[in-house]
């Protein structure tokens, strides 16, 4: 078992990675670049250093962000300062109860002068997709992002198209008014990797936003600070951060909990399992460390787990949320001795 700053690596130990070593110099290429679209953010979104945090580790996991709060808080902000901070292809989807499923993925055209179907994309057709109040479209539009959500391709009449990469979906939601939304379906909530809460700025965050965003539109003003081909270098040096066998052992040990738990009706998936790991991994490399720390799953346990659990009735009429649900499952499982920092 691994502890401490140093570079040794024991080769198959059960990491899941490969046995080559995460340099220092990427590293801290990494850390420059995070840092630079970190600041672009913040730019926007004042005083929430840790919903910018998990942002950018689900990009550098090359995972999707589900961003659930009340209106007016900065949801749609955060995830166009994310868009913009990128040098790539973006694209925005209105999610309304009339959008069609074609309109996501695209739709094959009859060409009058060639006598051929041409193949026209839909909107999840970039790098990084924006979409917007995504539970006010129907569950049959809402299924379109299934497989490319998962897969990264779309398959129309019968032909499959693989999506670039990056590719990322980040959808933002209202869960206060209910009138004319459909709630995701859990296989469209596993999808996600993490849920993130903007919720409401400090004063003194809310004084300095009134002061930056009263005379014009910051998003305005942000100039990208990295491409897409720099993103998946970055996504290729998470991947070759070290997991040891205790702290794979302690993330299952979590999600097989809220399996057991008589407290939900559903745990956590084996794909949720997977993205804990990759999060953990990608926070792991944002700290500046080639290897990953129970810390570091501890801390992701809440936006990554929470929102793919549902509650049993019980739990639900004595007011339960399945956030307080998981803090109690999280504290009940031992973390491994020796490799706290």
């Amino acid at each position: 078992m691994r502890r401490g700053g140093g570079s040794s690596r024991v080769a198959g130990e059960g990491s899941g990675v490969d046995s080559g070593s995460t340099g220092g110099a990427d590293l801290e290429t990494l850390a420059r670049v995070v840092g630079r679209v970190r600041a672009n953010i913040e730019r926007v979104i004042e005083g929430k250093p840790d919903v910018v945090s998990s942002t950018l580790v689900v990009l550098l996991a090359e995972g999707h962000l589900l961003i659930e709060d009340v209106p007016g808080v900065g949801k749609t902000m955060l995830s166009k300062a994310l868009a913009r901070s990128i040098d790539c292809s973006v694209r925005r989807i209105q999610f309304t109860p009339d959008l069609l499923p074609s309109d996501v993925t695209g739709v094959s055209i009859f060409n009058q002068n060639s006598r051929e179907f041409e193949f026209r994309p839909g909107g999840v057709f970039a790098n990084i997709v924006v979409g917007d109040e995504i539970n006010r479209a129907s569950p049959k539009t809402q299924s379109a992002l299934l497989e490319c959500m998962e897969e990264r391709q779309v398959t129309v009449d019968n032909a499959t198209y693989q999506l670039d990469t990056p590719f990322m979906v980040i959808a933002t939601q209202n869960p206060i008014e209910m009138e004319g939304t459909y709630a995701l379906p859990e296989a469209q909530r596993d999808r996600f990797m993490a849920r993130v809460s903007v919720g409401y700025p400090v004063e003194a965050a809310e004084i300095a936003m009134l002061n930056s965003h009263t005379g014009s539109n910051p998003l305005d003003d942000l100039e990208p600070v990295t491409d897409a081909a720099e993103v998946r270098k970055l996504s290729q040096i998470v991947g070759q951060v070290y997991v040891s066998e205790a702290v794979q052992r302690y993330v299952v040990h979590l999600t097989s909990a809220t399996r057991r738990s008589e407290e939900l009706t559903l745990g956590a998936s084996p794909r949720a399992t997977l993205h804990l790991v990759r999060a953990a991994k990608a926070m792991a490399a944002m700290h500046g460390r080639d290897y990953v720390l129970p810390d570091d799953v501890h801390t992701l346990a809440r936006p990554v787990l929470a929102h793919r659990l549902l509650p049993s009735v019980e739990a639900a009429m004595s007011g339960r949320s399945t956030s307080q649900i998981l803090d109690g499952i999280v504290a009940g499982v031992p973390v491994p001795e020796g490799t706290r920092a």
